[in-house]
């Protein structure tokens, strides 16, 4: 076991990055309490690995006593001196065993303890992963989709996720083999591997794939000050240029909106409001409404507002079912009141 055990090693730390050092302690430990339980629970055990001349080596310990009450556990000074003339009394005193059955034991110990090694580091490597993605898009395959639940198992190079329905834009569907694109909300650390939470209704997804398009915010000058969505049907994003020269929505919408038209594709021809950022409220309440056209706001409250507008307008200014008025008010953080001319 002993060459086969230490190669072993070297190939783990080569090909998994696990220190064989890591690896060693906790074979070490394992091996310990193996033997312990083998003595029947009582004996104290040394066990040492030896990765230079790739040995093992048992070692029971026993109290060095005058006068022994445990036969498990101690032997008299003479009975020591006989190991080694340097025992002296109250020391303790090493017997290297080597019975026949701790060498199938030691073998069976170590594979355990190395395939749990394995587990842990590649669990480990998958949590460093997907945390470096956290709150990043990612290309994943699809697997599978189950016809009970609807939910997706995507393949993302890693390893398996799940993409569960209510994370998946409505009336969008998929086919094994399809490529597609997932927001990473959360990665969560759990027995069993890394819980990882995708989604393709969040709106972090969609500031990401502007952020990805637009190089005037991967630069800086365009800034994203907020987004709002339902998923599928329409998101409002407000942006901000830091330079006077630099028109942030048409920055975002691109020559003859072609920035925009491959976000759209992507997120299934769901509909984007670009809005333009104010520290006025009033003025980024106006801006949020569109494409209503607003005569007047007025605050008359803390986070409270007053929208007129003419009646050609008020249909609009609503959206249909209310959407248009509904994402105003949470991108702008204000209760918004519309009423007609």
């Amino acid at each position: 076991m002993n060459t086969e055990f230490f190669n072993a090693l070297e190939l783990l730390e080569k090909e998994k990055g696990i220190p064989a050092e890591y690896m060693i302690e906790r074979v070490e430990a394992a091996l310990i309490s193996a033997f312990k339980r083998e003595e029947g629970g009582n004996s104290n055990v040394r066990v040492v690995l030896d990765p230079v001349k790739k040995d093992v080596r048992v070692y029971k310990q026993m109290d060095i006593v005058e006068e022994v009450e445990d036969e498990t556990t101690q032997l008299t000074l003479e009975q020591a001196q006989k190991i080694s003339k340097r025992y002296k009394l109250g020391g303790v005193a090493e017997i290297e065993m080597k019975p026949k059955n701790f060498r199938r034991l030691s073998a069976q110990t170590a594979k355990q303890v190395i395939i749990q090694g394995i587990r842990e580091a590649e669990r480990g490597m998958m949590i460093k992963e997907y945390e470096s993605k956290r709150e990043e898009i990612i290309t994943a395959t699809v697997q599978k989709i189950d016809p009970t639940t609807g939910n997706i198992t995507l393949d993302t190079g890693t390893s398996f996720a799940t993409l569960i329905k209510s994370e998946q834009i409505p009336g969008e569907s998929f086919l094994p083999g399809d490529h597609i694109k997932v927001f990473v909300m959360e990665v969560r650390k759990e027995s069993r591997g890394p819980l990882v939470n995708l989604s393709r209704t969040h709106p972090g997804m969609v500031k990401r794939l502007f952020e990805l398009e637009v190089p005037e915010i991967q630069d800086g000058t365009v800034v994203i000050k907020g987004v709002i969505r339902e998923a599928g049907s329409r998101t409002k994003m407000a942006v901000e240029s830091r330079d006077a020269d630099v028109d942030p929505i048409g920055a975002c919408i691109g020559n003859r909106g072609m920035r925009i038209a491959g976000i759209v594709d992507e997120l299934r021809g769901e509909k984007i409001d670009i809005i333009k950022y104010s520290d006025d409220p009033c003025e980024f309440i106006r801006e949020a409404l569109s494409p209503a056209q607003v005569r007047e706001v007025i605050i008359d409250g803390e986070r409270s507002a007053r929208v007129i507008v003419d009646s050609d307008q008020l249909s609009l200014a609503i959206g249909k079912e209310g959407q248009n008025a509904r994402l105003a008010a949470r991108l702008t953080g204000f209760k918004i009141d519309i009423k007609e001319n």
